[in-house]
Order: C-alpha cells, then structure tokens, then sequence
C-alpha cells in the first residue's frame, strides 16, 4: 500500500473508538492524516473542530449549518453509521460538501438485538432476574405473558435491518407479517399497510424507519391508542419516531402489554422521566449496533468513504448529491 505525504486534513468530530489503525492507515494513501477532536455533542466545539478539514467524520454531534459555515475547506462528511439526522443535508449541499454514511454495517447486531429486546418484553426477563435476585421466588402466574406464535408481526421499514429482524422471528411461528414501506420491494410472504393499520393489528411492531421530518413522532398518542393490550413496541432505529410522554401514558395505563427500547429522541435520555419507572419497558444504551466486527467494520467503511472524497470519487452512499 501506497503512502503519500500528508498534507491534508480529516477530523473526527466525536471519540469513543478504541483505535483509529484503520483510518490511519487508510487516508496515509491519498496524503491526508487523521486528527481526533471530540466535541461531545456541542455545536460550538464543533464549530471551533471542523476548521481546517478537508473531510468531516462524526457520529453524534451536530453537523448543524452553522458548523457547515465554519467548514473553510471541507470536501465531505461521512457519518460513523445510518442515521443521518444530525447532519443539516441542504446546508451541506449549497456548499458542495458531500454527505455520505454506512448503511451497510451492523445489520446482524441490530437485528438481533431487535429480537433480544422483544424476547426480554415477552418473557418479562429483566424483572424476573430483579425479583429473583431480591429473594423472591415464583412458581406461578405473576404477570401475563403471551405466545408469539400464530400472532401478528408488524414491520415499518423493511431495510437491511428489517430484512434481517424478519428473517430471525421467523422461527417462531408468526400468522402474519404486516410491512409499511413504499419504497421496498416486498416478498410475497408478507402484506403492505399502512402504519395505522399495523399499529391495529399487530401483536408486535418493530420499528425500522430513518428519522425525517415526516416521521417524527410517527408512533404518538393517536397511533398508541390503535394498539392492542398485548401489543409490544421494540424500537432500534431512531429515537425521534416514539413520542416518548405518549408511550409512557400508554403502558402506564395498560394500552399496550410493553416496550422495548434501544434509542431515544435525546440521547442520553434523562432517566428521571417517568417511562424509566415502568416495569413492562425494557430499555438498553444504543447499543443494538455493536459487536467488535461491527465497529471495525463500520471504522474501515468511513474511511473509505473519506478516502474517495479526497480522491475527487463519487461516494458509494452519497445522500445529497447534486
């Protein structure tokens, strides 16, 4: 492999990777070196970081316009993932900065902690652990739990990680697959709906859609009283799509039979609020998209992706081309 001078400049914007070997390595072959300046979610650290990138990367902070305006050289920003809502995308593309993620990576993990979560709702797990750890032993019925089999999947998104959650239930027997997602090409093994009517019918409804504007708040009050009392709502994508005071009002009073959450619509969320007090919500740190293959994966594919920029390449995941 080929090294060059360095004599460019790329900027992780946010830290938390135990080694950056990858993109060293990588952005040695065009000339560019890789400098870490963490900035914790803060708009005006990185406001004060982005200066003098010619490549942006980030994970959480905020690529808000004002930080865009403050790029004076910066070719692109590639997103340490999916989800792209941080990233301010027509601000980006008035300046010709190019905006790329990994949607490719993770799909195993987040998938499976999909299942992990629901299986933990349905079978009650982390109260049962708490009870027994406390001295207490049950042989009966404490709180209802229900089959998945011959029930009602409902999927909104039908992604790689969809895809992937859908294949793993599999297994367990479900009647019917319900699926909202227009762009998609849907197998014949499950049925289009709307996200009204899956919210109606399901038994479980997983929740695979990016967050937009239009899908804000996409589970709220009026789609949760829609739901059945043995419903359960497993969310690993976006935070932002459960109106969090709705779901809470929900399961506090028994509207669905339980929840189990991966992200949150601010991160971290505050633990105070009263969601955090409900024994029938299992909750978890962002965490569905880790294992060790994954960070590496998703670390090399960045990079890569920083390393087409600079190479004057069109992205592979290029989202506000023009």
């Amino acid at each position: 492999m080929t090294t060059l001078p360095a004599s460019r400049l790329v900027v992780a914007i946010d830290d938390g990777y135990s080694s950056y070997d990858q993109e060293e390595s990588l952005l040695a072959t065009v000339g560019a070196r890789l400098e870490v300046r963490p900035c914790a979610r803060s708009e005006q650290r990185a406001i004060e970081a982005v200066r003098g990138a010619d490549v942006v990367l980030v994970r959480e902070s905020p690529v808000t316009r004002a930080v865009i305006d403050a790029m004076d050289r910066c070719k692109g920003v590639v997103r340490y993932g999916i989800g792209v809502d941080n990233i301010d995308l027509d601000a980006a593309r008035e300046r010709r900065i190019a905006v790329a993620n990994v949607p490719d990576y993770g799909t195993e993990e987040v998938s499976t902690h999909a299942v992990a979560l629901l299986l933990a709702v349905v079978r009650r797990i982390v109260v049962r652990d708490r009870e027994l750890r406390a001295g207490r032993w049950s042989v009966g019925k404490v709180d209802a739990m229900f089959r998945l089999r011959d029930r009602t999947l409902g999927l909104v998104g039908y992604g790689r990680i969809a895809r992937q959650t859908h294949e793993k239930l599999a297994g367990f027997g479900f009647g019917r697959v319900l699926v909202h997602d227009p762009l998609a090409e849907l197998p014949a093994t499950v049925e289009a709906a709307s996200v009204a009517e899956i919210c109606a019918a399901a038994d479980v409804i997983s929740l695979h859609a990016p967050l937009t504007p239009q899908t804000r708040h996409l589970i709220d009050a009026e789609r949760l009283a829609l739901m059945r009392p043995t419903a359960i709502l497993v969310n690993t994508s976006r935070g932002g799509l459960v109106d969090m005071d709705a779901l809470h009002a929900a399961l506090a009073k028994g509207r669905l039979l339980g929840a189990g959450l991966d992200v949150f619509e601010h991160e971290p969320p505050d633990t105070k609020h009263p969601l955090f007090q409900l024994d029938n919500v299992v909750v978890s740190d962002h965490i569905g998209w880790y294992s060790e293959e994954a960070m590496r994966e998703v670390q090399r594919k960045a990079a890569e992706e920083a390393v087409r920029v600079l190479s004057d390449a069109r992205p592979r995941h290029w989202l506000n081309a023009w």
